[in-house]
């Protein structure tokens, strides 16, 4: 098991520059500018970003009431015999809850968790691992169909909630057996 978790963690560290890398190395066999096209594509993310401000605010608007409310707390105590069952605390159900809709709310929650816990605690690295595995599906869907005008979003709502199940229920697994 240490093995797995040395090769992870050299798989980690050489990610993100090996896909650089690559990135240069490709463009540059393939004869492209690879700073103006770099520049032309920062360009447009800045005009899709200003187009997209009214959906960003009205899922953050969401958000806070959905917290402020007293709905996380309700839907935890709701969901925690579940959640029992799987070998998750019931401590990262709001972690679980929260990364599908925002990305800085489930930080805030990793972060309280964190604090609370530890870090190399159990449920530490759980919610550290569901930060990584998920994705803020619910956001990306309103902002994503949002700058498009996409109304009608036909399967990328179920799939996208699959996946975040998916994710999270793996990262329960992976975290139990390597740590528990």
């Amino acid at each position: 098991m240490e093995t797995l978790v040395n090769a992870i963690s050299i798989v980690s560290i050489l990610a993100i520059p090996a896909l650089v890398l690559f990135i240069v190395v490709y463009g540059t066999v393939k004869k492209v500018k690879i700073y103006e096209a770099f520049v032309e594509g920062a360009k447009e993310g800045f005009n899709v970003g200003v187009r997209i401000i009214p959906y960003l605010v009205a899922m953050l608007v969401a958000i806070g009431i959905f917290r402020a409310g007293g709905a996380m707390k309700i839907l935890s105590l709701i969901l925690s015999p579940i959640t029992n069952l799987i070998g998750m605390s019931a401590e990262a159900l709001p972690m679980a809850l929260m990364r599908p809709l925002s990305g800085s709310g489930a930080l805030g929650v990793m972060s309280e968790i964190i604090k609370t816990h530890g870090p190399d605690s159990l449920i530490g690295r759980m919610v550290a691992v569901m930060m990584g595995s998920g994705e803020t599906t619910f956001y990306v869907l309103a902002i994503y169909f949002g700058s498009v005008s996409i109304s009608k979003t036909r399967q990328a709502v179920p799939a996208g909630i699959v996946a975040d199940i998916v994710g999270i229920l793996m990262s329960v697994w992976i975290v139990n057996l390597i740590f528990g």
